[in-house]
């Protein structure tokens, strides 16, 4: 049978409260004690039932981790700085994958609640109305993580987005681009990250640009949804002499510049296209992808670490956190031949 608390006091010849009073350093105890209660416990191979001492102490040293799919290499990078930040404070997260359902999101913030979690994290990829109610209910620290809606209610942990396509828009007109088109993701809804990659195309555009604005519109996200947009790129490189491409995200660049090949038209020598995102495959795909850095690691370790000082009591950012981004220049783009 695995030693007891009782077998432990037992053996070190103090009481069970002592014993306690080491495990979870919880009131002061003699050094000459301490070194009998641990060395008890080492020879006994005693360990504390965990859940008894989250009861005592308060505390279960557990971040909840909700994902939209942890197959997603960005996903996986946010995963990655959260667990290596909390581990470094003795953190460790317990992770749950939604598949993006609104349902199952919910389900697990009270899962990770009943499991007794400090702090969750959620990274999704829609907008769950419901999520409201539920964390101010758990009364915990929470950060929302979205690719794709810029989030107001909750602290969060992103790039500005405005400013980094406005800044790869210039980047192209720099090149001597003159006719422009972004490809973006059709969504109505106010919250949508689509509308602030837009408002900074059309900014540098309005501001720098010798052509008009060239909106594309995709009804998704996909590496399929860049390719089948490519017919309408074709269109507009014959009617409007269209030189640079700018896709709001890396997976419908990556499927444009498929569609190119198939169709004998080279990137870059003949058009430019740039991504955002910077997606694990954006530096391994041919030719290597111009996009902008989304910092993904830096992002998940920034969250967890707002989580742990807010436990600690400590003064902690605000709402909003903007990360600095990096306009990464790769192979898709050149300077514009007229």
């Amino acid at each position: 049978m695995s030693a007891t608390i009782k077998d432990v006091a037992k053996l070190a010849g103090v009481s069970i409260s002592t014993v306690s009073r080491v495990i979870n350093d919880s009131k002061p105890v003699s050094s000459e004690v301490k070194e009998k209660v641990l060395a008890a416990i080492e020879e006994l191979g005693y360990k504390p039932n965990e859940v008894a001492r989250t009861l005592v102490t308060k505390k279960s040293y557990l971040i909840g981790v909700i994902v939209s799919d942890i197959g997603n290499s960005y996903v996986a990078q946010m995963v990655r700085g959260i667990e290596e930040v909390g581990r470094m404070y003795n953190y460790d997260i317990l992770l749950c994958s939604s598949y993006g359902d609104k349902n199952t999101e919910l389900r697990f913030i009270q899962l990770l609640n009943r499991k007794q979690v400090e702090g969750i994290i959620l990274i999704s990829e829609i907008m769950n109305e419901g999520i409201k109610e539920q964390i101010e209910n758990s009364k915990i620290p929470f950060v929302y993580l979205n690719r794709y809606y810029h989030i107001n209610d909750f602290p969060t942990v992103s790039i500005d987005d405005f400013d980094a396509s406005y800044e790869m828009t210039n980047y192209l007109i720099s090149l001597g681009h003159k006719n422009i088109a972004c490809v973006s993701v059709k969504n109505e809804n106010d919250c949508s990250v689509e509308n602030l990659k837009m408002a900074g195309y059309k900014k540098a555009i309005e501001e720098f640009g010798e052509g008009d604005e060239i909106l594309v519109c995709t009804n998704g996200y996909s590496i399929e949804e860049g390719y089948e947009i490519g017919r309408d790129i074709l269109k507009f490189i014959d009617e409007y002499d269209v030189s640079a491409v700018f896709c709001s995200h890396d997976e419908l660049a990556i499927g444009l510049i498929n569609f190119l090949y198939d169709n004998n038209i080279r990137v870059p020598q003949d058009i430019s296209v740039t991504g955002y995102g910077d997606i694990k495959i954006a530096s391994v795909f041919r030719p290597k992808l111009t996009t902008i850095k989304e910092p993904h690691y830096d992002m998940g370790a920034v969250a967890i670490r707002r989580i742990i000082k807010e436990l600690k009591g400590e003064e902690v950012d605000k709402t909003q956190i903007r990360l600095p981004f990096q306009i990464v220049k790769r192979g898709s783009c050149e300077k514009a031949e007229y």
